[in-house]
């Protein structure tokens, strides 16, 4: 019998970044816009204390976003790699396992969401003054939570399943619904934070039962009960490959409860007042999260690529790949350094009045200074997805943390003891270049280690 030759093993290099990366990317900043959405309506509809209250309940948009990638990216890994050694019944395993997990931790999320609710918007830098909105807002956001859990997850396994473009039109759909009701709810209704909250949630909710509705449909896995059956070794691999991504958004969480409380303590001390350097602060972190997907999206779409190449000794192959998706990633933060530096009014405006002309005065100093050197970002994220990929997880893990929690948190809290809001902000940047070196150091070194095995002419 004719063997079917797996397309990850011959096709153009570039043509396959196209089809895992765009789909990808474009699926993550739809699923950012749907809290950049509300913020331009809340901005415009409730003005900057409601961008500030709903600024807050950002962190746990991020934790499950964690939670999926923990779960989604470990399953999509190890389904490449199982396929490239031809052990489908593995990759079937893995698949009914991360399901179960998927539904275990949508149920955690909104039980001790709710139970914790207040005290954990004050750990994220709530002011009493915007405390209520804070409340209603995230009430309501917390049930469309376990539904965004899928969305972001099957992202990554339709992914493996060689049909990226699924996922982009399930978010797509879901993000228009939320973009129509959002102005119904928020200005017809006047049902301000609330109404964002319930047009986020509906969104989120019919993007997450189409991403469910794939399942029959799977090319390269068959879904059974009997595999949902948690097996200890198939989770234990789940969760390690995944443990990297997981870090990566977990640290992007704890950066901003720090900054949160950062702007929230230092920005007191300044012309400009707590909310608006939290609203600021926030509002950039959005826009921060659209180009972060551009790159989770070119990362991303290696992975397959890379695991099933590793795991069929195609080694030649999967350098070429990193390096074609370093190219991209170092155009991608040279255009997004220039946004940031050119156009941060602009942006600014996008969210509140023109006439709030304090806002956007320190909108493009902030743009600026925590942005001064993303034009290395992109190295770093690559790096760590390669790792991931070809199952060295402890190198990805460390390069995924390096960023936030080794170098940005210690040296904003550092600075802004000393120096306030411009020491916070300042420390951005130089975290971006240590991250950058210390990815540089770890790929270098692998490629030495490959070359003295025979991986590489």
């Amino acid at each position: 019998m004719e063997t079917k030759v797996n397309p990850l093993a011959t096709e153009s290099i570039p043509k396959l970044l196209l089809k895992f990366s765009v789909p990808t990317t474009l699926t993550l900043m739809v699923n950012y816009l749907y809290n950049i959405v509300d913020q331009i309506f809340v901005g415009q509809g409730v003005g900057i204390t409601g961008i500030a209250a709903t600024n807050i309940s950002f962190p746990f948009s991020i934790v499950c976003t964690a939670l999926a990638l923990l779960i989604g990216d470990g399953c999509a890994a190890q389904i490449s790699l199982c396929l490239g050694r031809k052990e489908q019944q593995k990759a079937n395993q893995c698949f009914g396992n991360a399901f179960f997990l998927l539904i275990f931790c949508g149920i955690l999320v909104i039980l001790l969401g709710n139970l914790f609710l207040e005290k954990l918007l004050l750990l994220c830098g709530a002011t009493m003054t915007i405390l209520s909105a804070s409340l209603q807002y995230t009430r309501i956001i917390l049930f469309g939570l376990p539904f965004m859990i899928f969305n972001v997850a099957f992202t990554a396994i339709i992914r493996s399943d060689g049909n990226p473009k699924y996922t982009m039109r399930a978010m797509m759909i879901g993000a228009a619904i939320n973009i129509i009701l959002d102005p119904i709810f928020i200005f017809y209704f006047r049902m301000g934070v609330q109404g964002a909250a319930i047009a986020t949630i509906l969104g989120q909710i019919v993007s997450g039962m189409i991403c469910i509705c794939y399942i029959p449909h799977f090319q390269n896995i068959t879904f059974q009960k009997d595999t949902m059956l948690l097996d200890r070794k198939t989770v234990v691999t789940i969760l390690s490959l995944g443990i990297p991504s997981f870090i990566t958004q977990i640290a992007t969480a704890c950066t901003q409860i720090v900054m949160n409380n950062i702007m929230r303590v230092y920005g007191a001390d300044t012309i400009y007042g707590s909310d608006i350097a939290l609203s600021c602060y926030g509002t950039m972190m959005k826009v921060y999260q659209i180009a972060h997907a551009m790159f989770v999206g070119v990362s991303s779409g290696t992975q397959p690529i890379n695991g099933f190449n590793y795991g069929a000794k195609q080694y030649q192959r999967v350098k070429r790949t990193y390096c074609t998706a370093i190219m991209i990633a170092l155009i991608i933060s040279i255009l997004w350094w220039l946004i940031y530096q050119i156009f941060p009014a602009q942006i600014a405006k996008l969210f509140v009045n023109p006439e709030e002309t304090q806002y956007i005065l320190f909108a493009i100093h902030c743009y600026r200074f925590y942005m001064m050197a993303f034009f290395v970002y992109g190295l770093p994220a690559v790096t760590a997805s390669f790792f991931q990929a070809i199952g060295k997880s402890i190198n990805a893990l460390a390069i995924s943390i390096s960023r936030q929690i080794l170098f940005l948190i210690p040296l904003a809290i550092l600075f802004s003891s000393q120096y306030g809001l411009d020491g916070a902000l300042l420390s951005a940047p130089l975290a971006d270049v240590l991250a950058f070196v210390f990815a540089m150091v770890l790929i270098i070194y692998e490629w030495r280690k490959w070359k003295e095995k025979g991986f590489l002419l």
